[in-house]
């Protein structure tokens, strides 16, 4: 007979992040049991993201060590504390780093997905920010990040920050950021319209959901700009109709081919990499008087974005974008079934899958930019013969293969 946990901690392997930019460690940790309106979740499958390299790779704060990192994951709810009435022991959830608590004034517009009333508090929970991991061996307290701290084989999360699954787990597991955040800054924060001209900086995952988004929402001409000509491909089966390389441009600026490309300057340009240069390139890159720029890369540099304010008087704008404007508990079951419905294309997102034991093979693939995503199973989350140290799908043609 099963060992009843829902009151207890549980005992679990998790990947530490303890040094910037040093490889992962694997320790046993000690996740407490859920407190009121918290859900403790069994991870069965996990993604790395450019953000986890992003914080992993920083020396100082906002990093934090140490630290359990992960934000994209699907798991099944283990226990839940008191207060929780939307989610049950057994339920397939998706945890997601964005709160939707539904009673602030952010919750409550259509004009933020910000929740102001459980904001991010870096290290710990939402609600007191408190760490629920220790350490197994001394009891020392261990970081979360972001919320949600996927690369354990289990976590607490906040209930705001909880949605049910439906979908398979690997594609679930894609909605809680990377797909979600290209595909929303299309439709919310940009609302592409019917015949307009995009340009998309950066083509890994957050570029090319934002390249589907754009597509799905009917725009006429979608240019994709990446240093890696590989990413052309997989780019044109998801929308793009034409491809820029910086690299070979006779010497031109990437903006001027864009002007020259779309007769003035694309309707709506994406940065999805977080280099302020290339957030200053696309600004460049769109159209006078309407021309629209939306942020979605995540940057460690301080330095500001160098924009002419006489471009801004003369109607181009500057936009940021979160989790590209969605309000989770609202839009990402949209998103869901549009997927269910065939119309939103996540298959091609997973370039490799392993087990858990080779996430720090998992980072190097990302970081050397040969994978898209790489589904991590945690042991026994999947039939042992299906999940091999690395198993680069087919699709991963669109990547320098492994």
């Amino acid at each position: 007979m099963e060992e009843n946990t829902e009151k207890m901690p549980i005992r679990c392997k998790a990947a530490m992040s303890k040094v910037a930019g040093e490889p992962l460690e694997m320790e046993e940790v000690e996740v407490a049991p859920p407190r009121a309106h918290e859900v403790r979740i069994r991870i069965l499958c996990t993604s790395l993201c450019h953000t986890d390299v992003t914080f992993w790779r920083m020396k100082d704060l906002p990093a934090m060590y140490p630290s359990i990192l992960g934000h994209e994951a699907t798991g099944v709810v283990e226990s839940v504390g008191d207060g929780v009435v939307e989610v049950a022991v057994g339920d397939t959830v998706v945890p997601v780093f964005s709160a939707q608590c539904g009673d602030c004034a952010d919750c409550l517009s259509d004009r933020s997905n910000i929740c102001s009333g459980l904001p991010i508090r870096p290290g710990g929970m939402p609600r007191d920010g408190r760490s629920r991991f220790s350490f197994a061996s001394t009891g020392e307290p261990i970081h979360h990040f972001i919320s949600v701290s996927s690369f354990s084989e289990y976590t607490v999360v906040d209930v705001a920050e909880i949605v049910p699954g439906g979908i398979p787990h690997e594609m679930a597991c894609l909605l809680s950021c990377c797909v979600s955040t290209g595909v929303g800054a299309a439709w919310k924060v940009a609302a592409v319209e019917p015949g307009s001209s995009v340009a998309v900086f950066g083509l890994g995952a957050v570029g090319l959901a934002v390249t589907q988004g754009c597509r799905m929402h009917g725009a006429k001409r979608i240019i994709g700009i990446d240093l890696n000509p590989e990413k052309r491909e997989i780019g044109k089966r998801l929308g793009i109709t034409d491809f820029i390389d910086p690299n070979g441009t006779d010497g031109r600026t990437v903006s001027e081919v864009i002007k020259e490309m779309t007769g003035g300057g694309a309707d709506y340009c994406f940065e999805c990499i977080g280099s302020t240069s290339v957030m200053a390139e696309a600004f460049k890159s769109s159209r006078m008087g309407w021309g629209k720029t939306i942020v979605l890369g995540v940057s460690n540099d301080v330095a500001p974005i160098s924009i002419p304010s006489h471009d801004i008087l003369r109607g181009r704008s500057v936009v940021g974008s979160l989790f590209g404007g969605l309000k989770p508990k609202t839009d990402i079951p949209i998103l869901a079934q549009m997927y269910l419905d065939k119309e939103l294309a996540l298959e091609e997102f997973v370039t490799h899958e392993m087990g858990f034991d080779d996430i720090n093979t998992a980072l190097e693939l990302l970081t050397q930019g040969k994978c898209l995503r790489c589904i991590i199973w945690m042991d026994g989350a999947r039939e042992k013969e299906n999940v091999v140290k690395v198993k680069p799908k087919e699709n991963g043609r669109a990547c320098e293969a492994a």
